[in-house]
């Protein structure tokens, strides 16, 4: 059981939490918390409960309020206890079991990584992870608010600031851009996020929106507090004006420590992102699989403009001419999303086929972001460490590789389906295939997002301009196109009659991915369908092997294969245990499968970035079905496996074999045996931890 304090105050054991509802005894619980291990007087606690105005029996009042509170704890089996101290109360509590004592050590731990900045982004952003909403949100204590919030929320900026200053210095300005364009909206009189957005922009090469942002804060300064920018904010606008190298980035940032600043050296300086484009080889990553495939990891393709996935690894950053919302694989402009054309930077060519991609960076937890514009059409990136589906990736390699039929037929492009259930892989085999066959497509593979980055689907004649944009910037010779994340067959039927130039021979070929079956689309237009399933025990041993080393998996070889058989074989679970583990290299994989055992879909999630977890992809994939399919679902999930079974046509059961017919073409259903039907048991336990979570009342204290 643990407290939390960073949001509403709660309490929390494993995946079940209890908000509390505004009351008096959650103004205590919340007072004590906050001084925790140190004596409270009982007039603090009074006036934190009560206000300045407090009642003549508050005295009474508050032994019965410390009573109620620990008939509060008994009754969920927390063990921590109210001790009664000379002239007051004090609560016991460690960093395990209060998010705020939490914070605040990996804040400290984090300190004292100053020579390592990758390692010390690393712990803050573990350390942001623990914010969980607006700060004590349920407590009604006007003192509390007035006096312990804004000193909370200046810990939690100070943090925000050190993360983005140590992006900075790495190069990795996309990345800060993300956090930074909401800090600078959030709190709009905080000078340092302001003059750190600019450097980013700037720094990404986006001249023009670091001098409008420059303006923008001027403005406010004067109308809202009647002060001009500082002297480095106006040295910083100087500087962008004039087009001068800012030099290395990462001045010196102050540090949090139980609330007093503590200045400690800035990161190393990194190569500034105006550097040559990234050329890390795919060995320099230590994602799984199912690394570039945002889409089917369940994270959602939030993709801040110039950060490459190795430089979310700590490598090179890329060109600014790499930031453009749309890479093709020429300089004709292509529209932006929701604007006019854009060139890459400078006029110059946009990156070739096969360059680094850009890519969705890593949001700090504990903040809710603006939609960041996602490259909608971009060179078809390699897949780090491609393990398993070797039979799969050779059929779809020489699918792709094998000429075109002769005839009238030979405009039509040859389509593949790639399908399977979320976060099985499909963005990554066709991905890893593609680059197999880049020489058959001396025209570029270029990798076409079909979804925004809220999932919404996009319009099919959007995707059909900007697709026939690019193929007319595209070199002789054939294409390859990547359709990835499609919502249905209305998406691409329009895709598969595109060409480039006219008469320039046969049409791209496609690789659509979807989570649907798309029969429909099959019946008509013809292809070649490669439906996905977990990985094997074979596959799944591999993956850890090249994820995790082969001396740390075969050291222990039983828990290598007990985690992943925790893990169900699914590819995304076991992208994100490998990245868990990863960061926690002393970690032995027995104790590791014992822990995750005990509640695998909550540690299946990765703390700094909550977005990347197995209870978050499988939430997005319910989210896009009708309810009705939704609810039919999640009763199949909490009944008995009988439910699954085939009755016959005369008795449909609870839920009618068309309903399950739909559920198993979203992928949400598994062929047998036993039965036509089965669900995986991560995806069962999802179901009914949601349902379980949904029908619990909020605790009233």
């Amino acid at each position: 059981m643990r407290f939390q304090l960073l949001g509403p105050l709660a309490l929390a054991d494993g995946p079940d939490t209890v908000v509390l509802q505004p009351s008096k005894p959650a103004n205590l619980l919340a007072a004590l918390l906050l001084h925790a291990n140190s004596p409270v007087s009982a007039e603090y606690l009074q006036r934190a409960i009560w206000g300045e105005e407090q009642p003549a029996t508050a005295r009474a009042a508050l032994q019965t309020c410390v009573l109620r509170l620990r008939r509060l704890f008994s009754k969920h089996g927390v063990t921590t206890s109210i001790d009664a101290v000379p002239g007051g109360y004090r609560i016991t509590a460690e960093p395990p079991t209060l998010d705020l004592l939490g914070f605040r050590d990996r804040v400290r731990r984090a300190a004292g990584l100053d020579r390592d900045p990758e390692a010390e982004l690393c712990a803050l952003r573990d350390a942001l992870s623990l914010w969980q909403g607006s700060l004590l949100a349920n407590v009604r204590s006007v003192v509390l608010h007035r006096d312990e919030v804004p000193r909370l929320a200046e810990e939690r900026l100070r943090a925000v600031e050190r993360v983005c200053d140590l992006l900075l210095a790495l190069g990795r300005c996309g990345e800060a851009l993300v956090d930074l364009w909401t800090a600078t909206r959030v709190h709009p009189g905080h000078e340092r996020f302001h003059e750190q957005l600019i450097e980013a922009l700037y720094r990404s090469g986006r001249q023009s929106q670091a001098l409008a942002e420059y303006r923008r804060v001027k403005g406010f300064l004067l109308e809202e507090l009647g002060v001009d920018p500082s002297p480095s904010l106006r040295r910083l606008e100087l500087a962008v004006l004039r087009g001068e190298d800012l030099g290395p980035a990462g001045p010196v940032a102050p540090r949090v420590i139980r609330g007093e600043t503590v200045a400690l050296p800035a990161a190393r300086p990194v190569t500034v992102p105006d550097a040559a484009p990234s050329t890390a080889p795919d060995a320099a990553s230590v994602m799984a699989p199912d690394a570039a495939s945002a889409p089917d990891q369940g994270v959602p393709p939030v993709t801040a403009q110039g950060v490459s996935p190795a430089q979310a690894q700590g490598a090179s950053p890329v060109t600014p001419q790499a930031a453009s919302g749309v890479v093709a694989p020429g300089p004709t402009p292509v529209p932006a999303q929701g604007g006019p054309p854009v060139l890459a930077q400078g006029g110059s060519p946009a990156p070739a086929p096969g360059a680094t991609p850009v890519a969705a960076p890593v949001t700090a937890a504990g903040t809710t972001f603006a939609p960041v514009a996602t490259p909608r059409i971009e060179p078809v990136p390699a897949v780090p460490h491609f393990t398993g589906r070797a039979a799969e990736a050779a059929a779809l390699t020489a699918r792709l590789t094998a000429p075109p039929p002769p005839g009238p037929e030979d405009h039509r492009p040859l389509t593949v389906l790639v399908s399977g259930a979320p976060g099985i892989g499909k963005s990554a085999l066709a991905q890893h295939a593609a680059r197999l066959a880049r020489d058959a497509f001396p025209a570029g593979q270029l990798l076409v997002r079909m979804t925004r980055a809220d999932g919404e689907p996009r319009p099919a004649d959007e995707v059909a301009a900007d697709v026939a944009a690019a193929l007319g910037a595209a070199g002789d010779g054939r294409a390859l196109l990547i359709l990835d994340d499609v919502v249905d067959a209305d998406q691409v039927r329009p895709l598969l009659t595109l060409r480039g130039e006219a008469g320039a021979g046969p049409g791209p070929a496609v690789v659509v991915t979807s989570r649907m079956g798309l029969g429909g689309l099959i019946a008509t237009h013809g292809g070649w369908v490669q439906r996905l399933t977990t990985f094997t025990e074979t596959e799944s041993y591999a993956l850890l092997l090249t994820a995790l080393g082969t001396e740390r998996v075969e050291a222990e070889p039983r828990a290598a294969h007990r985690l992943a058989a925790v893990c169900g074989h699914f590819p995304a679970a076991l992208r994100i245990l490998t990245a868990r583990l990863l960061t926690r290299p002393g970690l032995r994989l027995a104790d590791a499968a014992d822990w995750l055992g005990d509640d695998p879909l909550a540690r299946l999630t990765l703390t700094d970035s909550p977005d990347h977890s197995v209870s978050g992809l499988f939430d997005r994939a319910l989210g896009r079905l009708d309810p009705r399919l939704s609810e039919a679902f999640t009763h199949l999930a909490q009944g008995p496996p009988t439910l699954l079974d085939d009755r016959g046509p005369d008795d449909d059961g609870p839920v009618p074999e068309a309903v399950r017919e739909q559920l198993a073409d979203a992928g949400l259903l598994e062929d047998g045996p036993p039965g036509p039907y089965r669900i995986h048991d991560l995806l069962r336990a999802h179901a009914r931890r949601t349902a379980r979570i949904r029908d619990r009342r909020t605790e009233k204290v």
